[in-house]
């Protein structure tokens, strides 16, 4: 039974798949308009993953069955906030590995004005999560992270900016 259902979503994806494809190659205006919501809007990538797993289940189908513990599971701690910018400045420790907050899609990896080195992860609930200030940066562009695992390195100081649909929301309730 297992087989056949993976079967059946990997027979659906790939369908899926080439259709988005032909319609891309076949049609100008759709090609123009994927590539603008996707490239140069904010495209709801989390929201995508959740409707395939509502309707298919998870995208790793033998995932239960390994035995995979994380390595590096921590909370971010720190010792002062105070506003910055679009979000907010904390002080950690000098070299502090960073964990990721929430679940969710590397959806940018690279630097902001202001900013210096940053992840942007698109959190499970869709609310993007800039990730500043990092010296060096452990996810790669469409990585998939858990809450917990290493995102990076920050030096001192960390700058976090929370999202939704583009616009800034405070940080007061993600952060404790």
């Amino acid at each position: 039974m297992h087989l056949f259902s993976f079967l059946y979503r990997t027979l659906l994806t790939i369908l899926l798949t080439l259709f988005l494809l032909i319609l891309i190659k076949k049609n100008s205006d759709f090609k123009e308009n994927f590539y603008k919501k996707v490239y140069e809007e904010h495209f709801p990538f989390m929201e995508v993953n959740r409707w395939y797993q509502d309707l298919f289940g998870t995208t790793f189908p033998f995932q239960k069955y390994l035995d995979v513990k994380p390595v590096f599971k921590e909370t971010l701690t720190y010792s002062k906030k105070e506003d910055y910018l679009d979000g907010v400045s904390l002080e950690v420790d000098k070299m502090y590995p960073i964990p990721v907050l929430q679940d969710g899609l590397v959806v940018f990896v690279g630097e902001k004005e202001g900013y210096g080195n940053v992840v942007i992860v698109e959190q499970l609930d869709g609310v993007d999560c800039w990730y500043g200030n990092l010296s060096t940066m452990n996810v790669k562009l469409y990585d998939y992270v858990e809450a917990g695992s290493l995102l990076g390195i920050a030096d001192k100081k960390l700058f976090l900016v929370y999202k939704e649909e583009g616009n800034v929301i405070s940080y007061e309730k993600y952060l404790s």
